[in-house]
């Protein structure tokens, strides 16, 4: 294998959600090009045979942990358990996501959707940025969908408890991904930490399946010959998580493996500031991670004005 093929040698990912689907396909890519891989998944029997089975196909060392990441304890056990056993780390990949149709409570009373897709991948970026930190140009991917463009924040009931709809639960959660994405952007030291969304686009996997919605069990079928496959759908965050030439690109969205104008919404930096502290609220942070500018403004903030 050339240099280019292990270029990620010496370096610890934790990539969520990576027992199936996209996240299994984004650490199996990692852990080939050399990659120190750590997976999380629910079913601790799942994620040790997975991990071995990543680890004997690339030759790369691969650890899992077990959580279930709705539940806040858990991230939080995640967090330490990381911390304890990963002396280093030096990228994240916040993968792990789901879609329900109907409204769905977590441990902590919170709607299931907004609690993963969102409040988890917030929540356990925060815990780790110190280790991140520590491992010189660190990166943080978080998966996305484009699905963002139709999401809409709405403070007065980002539960879903007046009125619910697995569509619109998950276009918003989908939404707060690229808004915290450049939200920690702007509040992140230049040159430590790099972070960025991506879109995996339609890919064939089980997504969704637990609890689908009609439109969803009617469509899928007959979208599924044209969906892109998981290696597809992975290769954004493989390539955003480990080229030397993104090494300092940050705050950006990324479809296909190129840099995309994220939807009009996207850009709100009053709403992007008021859901950094809603969300530290919730999971019970302080919402003030680093003194930030005024004028202080991502990447993708300056790209698109050109």
């Amino acid at each position: 294998m050339d240099a280019r093929g292990r270029s990620m040698t010496g370096r610890t990912v934790l990539v969520t959600g990576g027992t199936s689907g996209i996240g299994r396909a984004t650490a199996e890519g990692l852990a080939t090009m050399g990659a120190h891989v750590a997976i999380t998944g629910r079913d601790p029997a799942r994620v040790e045979r997975v991990a071995s089975e990543i680890g004997s196909t690339s030759g790369a060392r691969v650890d899992g942990f077990a959580a279930d990441l709705s539940s806040q304890a858990e991230v939080r056990g995640l967090a330490d358990e990381v911390l304890r056993r990963l002396p280093k780390l030096a990228v994240l990949v916040n993968n792990v996501g789901g879609y329900w149709n109907t409204r769905h409570i977590t441990a902590d009373g919170l709607e299931r959707t907004f609690a993963l897709n969102h409040l988890a991948p917030f929540l356990l970026t925060r815990l780790l940025l110190e280790r991140l930190g520590q491992s010189g140009q660190a990166r943080v991917v978080t998966v996305s969908s484009q699905a963002h463009a139709q999401g809409r924040i709405d403070f007065d009931d980002l539960q879903g408890e007046r009125s619910y709809s697995g569509a619109r639960a998950y276009n918003q959660s989908k939404l707060a991904n690229v808004l915290f994405t450049y939200e920690l952007a702007r509040r992140l030291p230049p040159g430590e930490i790099t972070t960025n969304a991506v879109h995996p686009g339609m890919v064939r996997t089980s997504f969704g399946a637990e609890d689908p919605g009609r439109a969803q069990r009617a469509l899928v079928p007959l979208l599924r010959p044209f969906m892109r496959s998981t290696t597809a759908g992975a290769a954004s965050s493989v390539r955003v998580a480990s080229a030397p030439e993104l090494g300092e690109t940050t705050g950006q969205y990324f479809a296909r493996g190129r840099p995309r104008r994220s939807a009009p919404a996207s850009h709100d930096r009053a709403v992007a500031a008021r859901l950094w502290q809603v969300s530290s609220a919730l999971v019970g942070l302080a919402d003030v991670l680093v003194k930030t500018s005024d004028r202080s403004r991502t990447a993708s903030d300056r790209m698109w004005d050109r």
